[in-house]
């Protein structure tokens, strides 16, 4: 193990230096990492990104598209013969078609390159053609992420803390009465191992349909083609002192430690040591339309994601990377387009409240980081109403479940993120002073001009942020 671990970090460290001269000499390459929770909308955010790139129209806060020295944009064939490709073309057909709808959601790892034919500024633009840079989108679901805090926690660890966690969550009863019955099970079949792990798997996706977003293991959700293999076939028990070597929860245990090893750790060698910008995205108005508890639970999923940015932590991640750390992170309210833009500044406090201790912890590590309130596609038009004398600032859209317009007033978010935070910390079960709610817009049917983009709230800032500075 100890040569092997050797041998895996001279491999890692000739592979870094390669990639540093390569890039440096020649053309370099930007490594945008895009993750979030489930329904936060990873997949509408790359589509419009990349659209965005390629037609410039819509991005003049991003500053090598507002002077122009972008001079050309195109897709590259796929970079990593070993990843899939995201399906730009495909999920661009779906929001821009007669009947737009959104794309389906990430289930697995996929990456696109885009490359930018930019000019450069100074002295040296007047001596020198365009350069190219290529930006590297790599899609991830943020569930994975989240499984990184496993690596740290032995199987008693991290059943006790799933079991303490759901206790008070009545969407998880069943897989609690069933996890009490096979507690201290020494005689066992395999038919027991895979009821059990499906009464968790059952509990994951209703406290994902419920909001809460603390949703581990990650690849229960999204098995892709390990979907019944016994490495996604545990579940947390009840922890038992000198529980026999061939009983249940010795085997839970067995498969837990598998997991980490033949999943989890491929995951970050293969995929997250690479990046070196990040943006996470958030859908904080669904968390604070499900409620208080909803909240807290997004709070504290959020500080566990950071984790993954603060390798000193933990020795495996040191190890992959190198030295190596993110240098950005976009922390990315979306869909910004529910409310009307005079409360865009109040989602952003929320957002920065929300992230706040995870943030403190990847700045002390030495990455920016940034917190906005965005619309990767703005499927909304704000409209001023009358309602009993008073003006109510309201958004209008199509609702996905009829297809009928509708205007939406979802209340006023408050000027003090506390007075979301603070009943969220406390445990509430609904608020005190407030009623926040959100409908399901589909995408508006398009008309762009040559040169336009989908429409989009700040997505160039945020381009801006992540990449403006190697353009």
């Amino acid at each position: 193990m100890v040569i092997g671990a050797m041998a895996e970090g001279v491999s890692r460290s000739v592979e870094a230096v390669g990639d540093r001269v390569s890039e440096t000499f020649f053309e370099p390459v930007i490594r945008l990492g895009v993750t979030g929770l489930a329904r936060s909308g990873k997949t509408v955010f790359i589509t419009s990104l990349v659209a965005n790139l390629l037609d410039r129209g819509r991005m003049p806060q991003l500053a090598a598209a507002g002077d122009g020295r972008i001079a050309a944009a195109y897709l590259q064939p796929q970079p990593d013969d070993t990843m899939p490709r995201f399906d730009y073309e495909t999920h661009m057909a779906a929001l821009t078609g007669a009947e737009p709808h959104w794309p389906d959601s990430t289930r697995s790892v996929s990456q696109l390159r885009l490359s930018l034919k930019v000019r450069p500024t100074g002295l040296l633009g007047g001596l020198s053609g365009p350069r190219t840079v290529h930006l590297d989108i790599v899609d991830y679901p943020g569930e994975w992420l989240l499984d990184l805090g496993l690596l740290e926690k032995s199987y008693a660890e991290w059943s006790q803390e799933v079991l303490d966690r759901i206790a008070s969550r009545p969407v998880a009863e069943d897989f609690r009465t069933q996890a009490a019955q096979m507690s201290g099970r020494r005689d066992w079949e395999e038919a027991d191992a895979q009821a059990l792990a499906r009464g968790f798997t059952a509990y994951l996706e209703g406290a994902r349909k419920a909001g809460f977003s603390d949703l581990t293991p990650g690849r229960f959700l999204l098995p892709g083609e390990m979907e019944g293999s016994p490495v996604l076939t545990f579940a947390p028990l009840p922890p038992e002192r000198d529980a026999p070597r061939r009983g249940l929860w010795r085997e839970m245990e067995r498969r837990y430690e598998a997991y980490k090893s033949k999943v989890v750790k491929p995951f970050f060698r293969d995929h997250f040591a690479r990046i070196d910008r990040q943006v996470v995205l958030v859908d904080a108005l669904g968390a604070i339309h499900k409620g208080p508890q909803t909240v807290e639970d997004l709070r504290r999923t959020m500080a566990d994601i950071l984790g993954a940015f603060r390798p000193g932590r933990n020795a495996f991640l040191s190890r992959i990377l190198m030295g190596k750390r993110v240098e950005k992170i976009l922390f990315a309210a979306t869909k910004a387009d529910h409310l009307h833009h005079s409360q865009h500044g109040r989602l952003t406090g929320i957002m920065q409240a929300l992230v706040r201790d995870a943030a403190d912890r990847a700045n002390f590590a030495g990455a920016k980081t940034h917190a906005m309130a965005i619309a990767a596609l703005r499927a909304t038009v704000e409209e001023t109403m009358t309602y009993e004398g008073e003006s109510l600032d309201c958004v209008r859209g199509r609702l996905m479940e009829t297809g009928k317009l509708a205007a939406l007033y979802p209340g006023e978010l408050p000027e003090d993120p506390a007075r979301l935070l603070n009943p969220a910390r406390a445990g509430e079960a609904q608020w005190l002073d407030g009623d926040y709610q959100i409908m399901g817009f589909a995408p508006a049917p398009l008309r762009l001009k040559p040169g336009e983009g989908p429409p989009h709230i700040r997505l160039d800032q945020a381009a801006q942020f992540l990449i403006g500075d190697r353009l």
